[in-house]
């Protein structure tokens, strides 16, 4: 098989003949696997079955440290959290401002550059084009993290007008990626806290649920797979995540979830993840990095797992765990 077929046999619950898998890399970890391999070509050797390209726009370094992204976001990478970092402004300091602040247009230039570049690949892995940051993640980016709930409870007709306006904009970044030959969309929209969701089971209904099913209705009716990322514990939404059309689950959990869970997914909802950046891959020996890897295989027998760790790869995780890892994924 292909790397392409098995990523699409794990998806519809049949047993490819090895388990497909994928890794990523924050820079940081990237630059130490660098000097510990003596490879600057080690990517290419990691065997990744998913060809992914992000339709976000790169962000600019408006002074050391502190990055713009295309909303007017700045992002102080500048403390621990240099890869993604966190709001040093606020752009809807009050709601009345959504009237007035102007949502960047869709760059259909850079969109089509994107997938052009996908797409032009002659591998045989599996293609997938990412919107992140999609929904509720653009939306308290925006607001506020804090003031956005609050807004849920006493301003819903603002959420209302701000969703539906960032729903647009994806809505319009998929009429233009939907032209390409890809495999799937893949949407980064974090709902879930170490237990339960971040605004609740009856907010996400209210909010998010109705906007991310014409989402993923979308992409479905071009004959495309839904990818999700979300951290975090979704099990008190998990069977509506599946009905509004989610295909595969990535990041899944185990320190949250445990393999067990796998098993109540199977058949509905494909797994992408299973290895722990949370409590294995940083702290863990390579030896036992080895088991937790093969006894996440063993738990998948027939399909339904792209083998994955749970995050990227952030720069606490020693590179002897990463090529432990590694040694288990190739050698199936």
């Amino acid at each position: 098989m292909t790397a392409r077929e098995r990523v699409i046999a794990a998806i519809n619950f049949r047993k490819p003949d090895r388990v497909p898998h994928s890794i990523g890399f924050t820079w940081q970890l990237n630059d130490k696997m660098i000097a510990y391999t003596g490879d600057p070509d080690y990517k290419k050797k990691l065997g990744n079955a998913i060809a992914y390209t992000s339709l976000l726009k790169p962000q600019i370094e408006v002074r050391p440290g502190y990055f713009m992204d295309e909303f007017g976001v700045i992002w102080n990478k500048s403390g621990l959290d240099r890869d993604t970092g966190v709001p040093d402004n606020r752009l809807l300091e009050e709601t009345e401002d959504l009237a007035t602040y102007a949502f960047p247009p869709v760059d259909e230039a850079y969109i089509r550059a994107r997938m052009e570049r996908l797409c032009s690949r002659t591998d045989d892995r599996f293609r997938v084009a990412a919107i992140e940051f999609a929904l509720f993640e653009r939306a308290w980016s925006l607001r506020g993290m804090e003031d956005l709930l609050c807004d849920m409870i006493v301003e819903p007709d603002f959420v209302d007008e701000l969703l539906d306006k960032i729903t647009d904009k994806i809505l319009r970044t998929l009429d233009i990626a939907l032209t390409y030959d890809v495999d799937a969309i893949y949407f980064t929209d974090d709902w879930g806290q170490q237990k339960g969701l971040i605004m609740g089971p009856k907010l996400w209904r209210q909010f998010i649920k109705p906007r991310m099913a014409k989402i993923y209705q979308k992409v479905h009716d071009a004959g495309k797979y839904v990818a999700h990322h979300s951290c975090g514990d979704l099990r008190e939404i998990m069977d509506e995540f599946h009905e509004i059309g989610a295909d595969v689950y990535q990041t899944f959990q185990p320190e949250i979830y445990g393999l067990d869970y796998a098993k109540k997914l199977y058949g509905k909802i494909a797994v992408w993840g299973g290895i722990s950046t949370q409590r294995d891959l940083p702290l863990k020996t390579p030896e036992e990095i080895k088991v937790i890897t093969r006894r996440l295989l063993d738990a998948f027998p027939n399909g339904g797992l792209i083998a994955s760790p749970t995050h990227t790869l952030p720069p606490d995780v020693p590179p002897e765990n990463v090529l432990a890892m590694l040694d288990v994924l190739l050698d199936q």
